[in-house]
This record gives structure tokens, sequence and C-alpha cells, in this order.
């Protein structure tokens, strides 16, 4: 604020520059929706590791293909992950938490839930002891309860907690193990004690803990698994809506919930639920890494049959195919849980790892693919594809995997599903639309600020320094086309823009145009053989 002048003297007065800096988004992030054996429901968790999946999420698990494009992911240059565990938590199959009772009867018993669903609660012990800070009181009330986890050995102590309805929420802030469904009025009765140095959960002294039942490692502990629980039939919160509550995704992947080897005709990703997902990324502003069937082994199969690709992503809009892209054939590599036997793989998650990767070393503009987008892991494809074969699927925005003698398996495709020949559209191409995104994504965050100020010229200069000096700096970086700026990019901030209408109205229009790097997915060669020189110098 200007100083009230009162003095004779000096006055310093800092002036604001009227620059505010907008900073690029991150482009990588992938978001994974699928099984998992234990962790979180339905909450958007960002993991930055395998190992970090692993100790959350129970790492890799027969039942979730989920966990193995996880850790393809991280194996191809993945950094950022963020995991929504889906269930059944209606109809048949529906899944379950494991409890238990402890503490006596009567107004002692405290019941204990698992904190998730899931048969991971088989392996957890608890414990009661009365070495509290009032053991010594004529009435001591408070107790100690102590929760093992023996699948990851991890151990949990509460200590001094009290009776009554104050014990469930104390259980829940302290305790990612448990939950308190049933609090004790009487101070529960205390399991057998232990001298110093012995395991409180020593397996040959029962006495010494109260083990969650084990119902067996049937379905049900886990819910049947459909397509429903991954992308529900409206958006309730749950599956890949769940993603609605997180800060930012770039990449989603959505494996088959059930494994190549199974002969379940319904193992794959429905047509309308990939419609939804692809329509729930458009809304987003992220890119629907799209698996293809695990039964296409030829390009005969993509272009007809029964799981030809025009009834396989029939119910993607064209509006939607734009942020969608779809990678083919599925991938071989080892299963470290069969003793590292070959299986067979969705490629959504080394796909995205490969996106992350060349987003680091070369920028979103970048196409992933060529052959320094390798795809690390791989033993050999299920399909193996001719330059020919190639040549029929990628005019259909079919992105292939190839393997080259010297350069092993690469991305070999460049196109989101809008890419067809046919539909010549301008987000014909992966980097192009990506880009789109990230400057949409940029732009949104970074001109929050121009809410609620005053509607004229002096703001309208400032967002075009800002957005200015944001996109000059991507130019400066090589993300668009063109020798200067002038032919780069344009920020149109002005009275053309907004009219007096659109100031009565409160609105500010920003025209933002940037020309894209578009690959080069031909290379034409020409040679010519020059004729033999005639006659004297």
């Amino acid at each position: 604020m200007p100083s009230t002048l009162t003095y004779p003297g000096v006055y310093i007065e800092e002036i604001p520059s009227g620059v505010r800096t907008i900073t690029g988004v991150a482009t990588s992030i992938t978001a994974f929706v699928g099984y998992a054996k234990r962790g979180p429901v339905n909450e958007p968790t960002r993991v930055q590791s395998f190992a970090e999946f692993a100790r959350t999420f129970g790492g890799l698990w027969p039942k979730s293909t989920m966990s193995y494009a996880v850790q393809q992911y991280f194996a191809n240059g993945g950094r950022d992950a963020l995991i929504v565990r889906a269930v059944n938590l209606s109809g048949g199959g529906q899944a379950r938490k494991g409890s238990v009772q402890v503490g006596g009867g009567g107004g002692k018993t405290v019941t204990l839930e698992a904190a998730n669903h899931g048969e991971w609660s088989d392996g957890l012990r608890v414990r009661i002891d009365h070495d509290t800070k009032d053991a010594a009181d004529a009435t001591p009330t408070l107790f100690n309860l102590s929760v093992k986890d023996v699948g990851t050995g991890v151990v949990e102590v509460l200590r001094n907690l009290p009776l009554g309805t104050a014990l469930a929420p104390l259980v829940e802030q302290q305790s990612s193990l448990v939950r308190v469904t049933g609090a004790p009025t009487q101070r529960p009765d205390k399991h057998q004690d232990i001298n110093p140095g012995d395991d409180p959960f020593d397996p040959a002294v029962p006495a010494r803990f109260t083990a969650f039942p084990d119902t067996g490692n049937d379905s049900g502990e886990d819910g049947n698994q459909s397509d429903t629980n991954l992308v529900p039939a409206a958006d309730d919160g749950t599956g890949v809506y769940a993603l609605a509550r997180a800060d930012l995704f770039n990449l989603l992947c959505i494996p088959p919930f059930l494994p190549a080897s199974d002969s379940n005709a319904g193992r794959v990703l429905g047509a309308a639920a990939k419609g939804r997902a692809a329509q729930f990324c458009e809304a987003e502003r992220a890119l629907f890494v799209v698996d293809p069937h695990p039964d296409w082994t030829s390009p005969s199969q993509i272009t007809a049959g029964g799981t030809q690709l025009s009834t396989y992503v029939a119910s993607i809009s064209s509006d939607d195919r734009r942020n969608c892209a779809l990678y083919f054939p599925y991938l071989v590599a080892a299963d470290a849980l069969q003793n590292d036997a070959p299986a067979e793989f969705p490629p959504c998650g080394a796909i995205a790892g490969v996106m992350a990767r060349t987003d680091a070393t070369r920028g979103v503009w970048k196409a992933p693919a060529g052959l320094d987008a390798g795809v690390s892991g791989v033993q050999q494809l299920k399909a193996k594809l001719t330059d020919g074969e190639n040549g029929i699927v990628n005019p259909l925005a079919v992105n292939c995997l190839r393997t080259f003698p010297d350069a092993g398996t690469v991305v070999w495709g460049a196109r989101t599903l809008a890419g067809a020949d046919s539909l010549a559209s301008e987000w014909k191409y992966v980097p192009v639309r990506r880009t789109a995104l990230f400057l949409e994504e940029s732009l949104f965050r970074g001109t929050q600020w121009v809410v609620f100020e005053p509607n004229d010229e002096p703001l309208w200069a400032q967002i075009r320094l800002n957005v200015g000096a944001f996109m000059n700096g991507l130019f400066r970086q090589g993300a668009f086309a063109g020798k200067t700026p002038r032919e780069a990019y344009f920020v149109k901030c002005d009275a053309e823009t907004t009219t007096q209408d659109d100031v009565n109205l409160g609105v500010v229009n920003i025209a933002v145009g940037f020309a894209p790097l578009k690959p080069a997915e031909f290379v034409v060669i020409r040679i010519q053989q020059l004729a033999g020189q005639t006659g004297g110098a």
C-alpha cells in the first residue's frame, strides 16, 4: 500500500512486478485401477517405487494383473503412480473384512475388524496387555493393544487405550491394520504375560495372542472380479471415479482383471467400460492407455472377426478417442510367482513407463516411440509382426510393439485412437495430444490468480506477459515447431478477444495457439544414380 506521507524524508515502497510464474505440471503421473492383495480401497494412493507398492498393496499377486503392470511401469522408467484398489462391494461374491473378538465376554469384549477388505486379514494377530500408565491405580481402566501382520511382519503397539466411545477414533488414528467396531465398557482381559525378550506372537504359544480366523482363500474374500468394480456404470466415487479426488494424473492404465491365460471370455475390460473410462480421461485431461485384446495374434483378428478393433473400441466416442492410445501385442515376460516361467501380460504398464522415461529425457512433445523407446524385461512378444503386417494396423491407429535384432523390443507407433487415416484428425499423434493436455492443465492452474481481478487492459497485459513467458520457455526447450517465437506460438488477450459484453458478464478470454511438433512417422530417402560424366573438362 502507498505510504502515508506525514514527515519530511525518504519513503521506500515495494511495487509488484506483475509477474506470476506459470509452472508446467507433471506429465507422466500414471493411475492404475485394478485388484490388489491388500491396501486402501477406492482411495488414490501415491507410490514412487514398486517396493512402496509392495508395502502398501502386497506386491505381486496371481489374482492381480495390475500388480504386474505396476512392476513393469517402474521397471521401464516410471516414477510416480496413483493406485486405486478395487473390490466388489455389492452383489454376489462381495468382498469381506476379517474380524475377531478379544478381551473376554460381556462388557470386556473388544471387536476388531481389518482396516480394509481382503484375505490378507487372515494373517493378523492381536494381543492385549495391562502394562499401562494406570497399572498401579486401585481401579485401572486403560489397556494396551498390539497387532501383528504376519504377511509383512509389521507390528503396531497402541498404548494406554481408553474404554467406551473414545476407543474407535484413537485406534483408527494410530493403526493401519485394524479398526474397532465394538468398544468395551470394562477393562478387557489380558493375554498371557511374557518375559523380557520373548516373542509375544510366538505361534508355539497361542495363549499370548488371538488370531483372526482364516476362512480359506475363496474368491469371496476379495470379491468376485468384474469390470463394473473397475469402471462402475455411474460415477459413485469408486473404481476409476475415485481418481477425481486425486490432484493430478496424466496416464490411465486399467489392465484386464483376469490374466491372459484365463479362458473366461469376459476377462477383458468390456466395451462399455472402456467407453466410460475414455470419457473420464477426456474430462480429466489424461490419456487412456488401452490394452489390446489378449486373443489378438495377427492383423486379421484386428481387422475382422468377433474381436475386431471396430467392435473392441466401439463404445469409445469419436471425441474421446483423441485421449486414448492402443498398443499391440501382449508381452511375454518372466512371472516371478511361477519360478520365472514365461507368461503373457498386457502392455499398458510398460508403455506408461516408456512414456514417463521419454518425458524425463526428451519432453512430453517427443513421441514415446522409436529405437530409444525400448521395453525392458520382455522375453518376446505374443505376436511377431513384419513390416507388411505393421502397415496393415498402423493406418487403423493401432500402435505396434516390434522386436529388432539390435534394438530389442521397442514401441513402434505413436498414434491416438483418433489417428486412423480415415478420420483425418488433428489429434492424430500421441505427443501432439499430450502436449496440448500439458498446456491446458498448466495454464488452467497457472491462471487461477486472474479470477476476480479487475477485467481491463492492465489485467490483459499481465496475462499476455505471464502466459507468453511460459510459452517462450517451452519454445526454448524445443517444444514447438517454428524458427522464431512468432512462428511457434501466440498469446492474445485484449479488447478483440474480450469484448465489452464479455466484460459486463465477467468473462476474460485468452487465446493461446501453438505449432505442434509432429513425429517423423514415415521417412522417405530418395536415391538417384548419377549419369557418367562426358565431354572435356
